[in-house]
């Protein structure tokens, strides 16, 4: 009997195994163990090659103290890693990376953990969405183009949870997300204080002069105080809600806290996942679908979640060719309460939320009214109906009965037409105030967003309650990047007089966990001609949200003799940002890079050597 060096570099005998052909390598790969199945796996056009590419795959690898054994067809997991000191967010991500390899080797794969891009919001410039779309080509390649059977992605802040999931569904290999965790509740002062949100009332409070510096000061520690992403349901939580709701993250996992033992339990969870996952040939393709996508909207109105999630469920439809439009957001959601009474827009945190039941108790409630497909499937391995129909309640304050909700129906996102956003905008009612959801005033208009800010404090600003503040050229060509710059504060000579809120109008985003009645997301923006760019100071808008209407109330005539106002910022003469400006998509298209859309798949790559 005679072995080959594949064989003899693994310790198995020549009569245990069976050669397969490995598609599009011209190499054979060994199948071992009771079923030859094991060769076919993708990673076999790697480890199990003959020859001198098989020694290079194999020979370098175990320079990292890998013995011959692990090369034994068991199923390859890759972890994707957002982790970076650069993005606080997700600064503890090597520990729950850690906790996944233990669960990987349980079930008796090879956890290979690498790093991808890592977006943080609080420190990059000019904004995460510039590279949200470079993250996710970025873990796309990187998966493709080694030898993977599964991978588990690791995120934390805003863009990492889509960026991971729009490449992951692009090469359409079995993953399973595992967020990293909210923060504690932040404590000041004798009360809770929340991520963002309190940021933005806080500085406020300072402009007004009914807060001291040194308070605001004594705050930042206080209100960041662990491991973990926001905690209010800003776009972080948000997106692994999302994860979640789409069945792409475990069930019951989104909002457990950052530092909670169990977040580790569950990440270990997720690593033995990932390995059936492999086994059972389940892929995003079969788990992103229709149903579960509808399901993640439907979770978002029910949590009074971010407006970045429109942009972002839009853009990772378009990867799994899923068709998804902005109006099914509206639609979808007029029959959806606000079961969730969190910040921005009531008065509770993640901590609470998963003490109460987290996304399970919420899904449940969705179900009684109807609005739960429940045959959806997770990559928990069961249904959504499954995972959710036993999930208790804890705390009716936080998350409250689909017959008693925190507000009513139509109360979260909604869409708005008209002629200043023909292809549609976004207002989250629930973090705006009432008074201002019909409503008619004159526009004061800015170019920058720079502009505004260097005269908010001016006590001669022009303006009044009525006024209505238009920002542009801060879109996702225009910035360039889609900023988070929607909800410009307040001018501080009516916060003076008392007004809290007025209306503001952007082509730009903002945080999950900004508030205020600002429109959002005008398409088309205004720096490629969107009807933004021909507003004037002195013109009047009407916003009606109730009948989904955003009006410039300018006769036809009069704006076709307007020159739109062209872009402030020269265009970009190199790089990423040239590339992504040249092809970067709408708002109400997911601001996904043209030539991204859609599948790729995981097909092996050809030889290096």
């Amino acid at each position: 009997m005679t072995t080959t060096p594949r064989q003899a570099a693994t310790g198995t005998a020549a009569t245990g195994t069976a050669g397969v052909q490995v598609a599009g390598t011209g190499e054979t790969a060994a199948g071992h163990g009771a079923a030859g199945a094991r060769g076919k796996r993708r990673s076999g056009a790697w480890f199990a090659a003959e020859g001198r590419n098989g020694f290079i795959h194999r020979s370098w690898m175990r320079n990292q103290g890998f013995g011959p054994e692990v090369f034994d067809g068991r199923p390859v997991i890759g972890i994707a890693s957002s982790w970076s000191e650069l993005t606080p967010c997700n600064a503890h991500l090597r520990d729950v990376a850690d906790a996944v390899k233990r669960g990987v080797w349980e079930a008796g794969g090879l956890p290979l953990e690498f790093p991808v891009m890592s977006l943080g919001e609080t420190l990059m410039r000019p904004t995460t969405m510039l590279f949200r779309n470079l993250m996710a080509m970025e873990a796309e390649e990187t998966i493709r183009a080694n030898p993977l059977d599964g991978v588990v992605l690791l995120s934390g802040c805003d863009k990492t949870t889509p960026a991971l999931l729009m490449g992951a569904t692009s090469v359409d290999l079995p993953a399973v997300m595992v967020t990293g965790g909210p923060m504690l509740s932040g404590k000041f002062q004798g009360r809770d204080i929340g991520s963002g949100t309190d940021v933005w009332r806080l500085s406020e409070e300072v402009r007004a002069g009914r807060m001291s510096p040194a308070d605001l000061s004594e705050a930042e520690g206080c209100m960041s105080r662990s491991r973990g992403h926001c905690m209010t349901m800003g776009t972080a939580s948000t997106m692994a809600c999302v994860a979640e709701a789409l069945g792409m993250q475990l069930p019951g996992s989104a909002a457990i806290p950052a530092v909670d033992a169990r977040r580790y339990a569950l990440a270990q969870a997720a690593g033995r996942r990932a390995v059936a996952l492999v086994e059972e040939d389940v892929r995003p393709s079969h788990v992103l679908t229709r149903e579960a996508f509808e399901n993640a909207i439907r979770a978002n109105a029910a949590l009074g979640g971010s407006t970045n999630a429109v942009v972002h469920l839009l853009a990772l439809a378009g990867r799994a060719g899923v068709p998804l439009d902005l109006d099914d957001f509206d639609r979808l959601t007029t029959e959806v309460p606000v079961l969730v009474d969190l910040m921005p827009s009531g008065r509770f945190l993640m901590e609470d939320f998963y003490y109460a039941g987290g996304l399970p108790a919420v899904l449940r409630e969705l179900d009684t009214l109807g609005l739960l497909h429940r045959e959806a499937r997770s990559v928990g391995g069961g249904t959504m109906h499954a995972a959710t129909e036993s999930a208790p309640c804890w705390n009716r304050e936080v998350i409250r009965t689909a017959g008693e909700p925190f507000r009513p129906a139509g109360e979260g996102t909604v869409v708005l037409r008209g002629s200043l956003c023909p292809d549609g905008a976004v207002l989250k009612i629930s973090a705006a105030s009432p008074h201002l959801l019909t409503h008619r005033g004159r526009a004061l208009v800015f170019d920058r967003v720079e502009d505004y800010t260097a005269v908010a404090d001016d006590p001669d600003l022009p303006v009044d309650a009525d006024t209505i503040l238009v920002v542009r050229n801060a879109g996702p060509r225009g910035y360039p990047g889609f900023p988070e710059v929607g909800n410009v504060p307040v001018p501080k000579v009516l916060l003076d007089a008392g007004v809290e809120d007025i209306v503001r109008i952007s082509d730009a985003r903002m945080s999950g966990t900004g508030y205020g009645t600002c429109v959002l997301h005008v398409a088309p923006e205004a720096a490629v001609g969107g009807p933004l760019a021909l507003v004037r100071t002195g013109d009047w808008i009407e916003l009606d949200a109730a009948a989904r209407r955003l009006h410039l109330d300018v006769p036809a005539e009069e704006l076709a003799t307007r020159t739109p106002q062209a872009p402030t910022e020269p265009k970009p003469e190199r790089g990423w940002a040239k590339l992504y400006t040249e092809h970067v998509m709408q708002a109400d298209r997911g601001a996904d890079l043209d030539f991204l859309v859609g599948r790729t798949g995981d097909a092996v790559p050809r030889h290096s050597h």
